[in-house]
């Protein structure tokens, strides 16, 4: 984290900056301070610095800078004061200003292998996370949840002893086979008998206890009844809310507690997705002979559905809650983002809290794994509604959660015919005179379709090259990349245009 000592005016604690006077040697708070900020997302500490009356900063200045660092290093490498050094030498550095020294410790987010970072001998008492201006001492639910992370083993590969293979809904099961039969239609794994085949997908393995078959936590969780499922995850709720209605509080909602369905993660995906994108405009495309009915913008709903499902830490509290309002999407769910939302946010990384979880919806197509998931959501919502998704990490308790801003879209696309008091509204057509059936071969219909200048300033600019993208069509017609977004759809719903090709590499084709 970088900071302008010359304008430190302008600087206030926070999260990722903390100043001290340090006029009398190391303050005892400053490892309070080192271990929050290297169990949160990291921070600077700034000795010499003050803060005034309304937290504003000046800089006050060290008085023997070089014995400070070197005490400094003396305790930070000292295990029986602090539980593990996660510095570097190029982390803690002098700087002069107008004849002050400060010195300036950059403390990283540690890797959770080494999680928690603590001051003493009990990580029950020394460990500590930051937030706001502040550090907070943890208590004994989230150190345990930060150990769980340091395990190098995911969670989720850990043999249920106690529990066999009644645990399961076997209508979840079978239906999960019957999606992996689809895209592997000539896997060996579908001639293997439902345990063999659960265990080949990392749902059952063999315990070290008995030598015997038993669910994973994965397994459990994917396809477990929701009942079993709270004797290993007392806090275990999955729950999907529709609040379209001003008048209501919500207007539909699923949740694992029902007791109408399994209440697993599989079946949960699969109701919830479906309404999730129910009034995204739908292409029409067709490639190697089958429909391709979804866009990027559907795209980024499954990915932020799925992460919330594979990387929640289904012991934290508050369970899992999705939100599809008027104007927003919220995904929200236990447990922060193991590698730092900065990190997550960058892509390439990818480093799950439940990587067989994962691993089951990747051999059904659900899932992308190579890390660029979230980076791509955010490009779609960014590229096609001009919003840019936030997200936000909280701690106590630890939640991750992401927010779509959108108008949800579902505007009926109008085609005119010759008598103008008839209106055919595609796709429900509805015609106002009774006596006129389209489906009747009698009648002729002079069917006009009426575009918008702007959409047919589009399929000009198609006609001359269909490979351009919504940025060039927006800069042309100074528009934005979601009105061109929905002016194409509308177009593809007409039969004007169809998209040719992959989405990256393909063209507009103008019919």
């Amino acid at each position: 984290m970088k900071i302008d000592l010359k304008n430190i005016g302008q600087y206030r604690e926070d999260n990722r900056l903390e100043v001290k006077q340090a006029q009398k040697g190391l303050p005892t708070s400053l490892w309070e301070t080192y271990s929050a900020f290297a169990n949160t997302d990291g921070g600077l500490i700034l000795l010499g610095v003050k803060e005034l009356d309304g937290h504003k900063l000046e800089v006050v200045g060290v008085d023997d800078a070089e014995k400070l660092v070197s005490d400094f290093w003396n305790m930070i490498n000292n295990l029986q004061k602090i539980s593990v050094n996660v510095l570097t030498n190029q982390c803690v550095q002098t700087i002069e200003l107008d004849g002050k020294t400060v010195v300036a410790i950059d403390v990283p987010r540690a890797d959770r292998t080494m999680k928690p970072v603590y001051l003493g001998a009990d990580p029950m008492k020394g460990s500590y996370r930051r937030n706001g201006e502040g550090d907070y001492h943890c208590n004994k639910d989230q150190v345990a949840a930060m150990y769980r992370d340091a395990a190098i083993v995911g969670a989720d590969m850990r043999v249920l002893s106690n529990m066999d293979m009644s645990v399961f809904d076997m209508d979840s099961v079978h239906a999960y086979r019957n999606r992996f039969a689809s895209f592997h239609p000539n896997h060996t794994w579908l001639s293997l008998d439902d345990e063999l085949f659960m265990r080949r997908i990392g749902a059952m393995s063999i315990s070290d206890d008995d030598q015997k078959m038993h669910p994973t936590v994965a397994g459990l969780l994917m396809f477990g009844f929701e009942y079993e499922i709270l004797r290993e995850f007392p806090n275990y709720f999955l729950d999907y809310q529709e609040r379209l209605d001003d008048n209501a509080r919500w207007s539909n909602r699923i949740v694992s507690s029902s007791g109408e369905w399994s209440g697993n993660l599989f079946d949960f995906f699969f109701k919830v997705f479906p309404r999730l994108t129910d009034g995204l405009p739908r292409p029409f495309v067709m490639r190697n002979s089958s429909r391709i009915d979804e866009t990027p913008l559907h795209d980024a709903l499954r990915e932020l559905l799925l992460n919330a499902l594979v990387h929640a830490d289904h012991y934290g509290r508050q369970g899992i809650v999705v939100v599809k309002a008027k104007d927003f999407y919220t995904f929200s769910n236990p447990g922060d983002i193991r590698i730092g939302l900065n990190v997550a946010l960058s892509g390439g990384v990818s480093d799950s809290r439940n990587a067989v979880i994962m691993k089951m919806f990747a051999l059904i197509d659900k899932v992308e794994r190579a890390g660029m998931g979230i980076p791509q959501a955010i490009y779609s919502w960014q590229e096609l509604l001009d919003v840019t998704p936030h997200y936000q990490v909280t701690y106590n308790p630890e939640r991750t959660t992401v927010r779509l801003e959108v108008e949800v879209v579902n505007e009926p696309i109008n085609v005119q015919i010759n008598d103008p008091d008839v209106q055919i509204n595609d796709p429900d057509v509805q015609i106002n005179d009774p006596d006129v059936q389209i489906n009747d071969p009698d009648v002729q219909i002079n069917v006009q379709i009426k575009l918008t200048e702007r959409q047919r300033a589009i399929l000009a600019i198609l006609e001359k090259d269909g490979s351009v993208t919504l940025e060039f069509i927006s800069q042309k017609l100074s528009v934005t990349t979601k009105t061109v977004y929905r002016d194409l759809m509308q177009l593809q719903e007409l039969k004007l245009v169809e998209r040719v090709g992959a989405r990256k590499n393909g063209e507009w084709r103008v019919l």
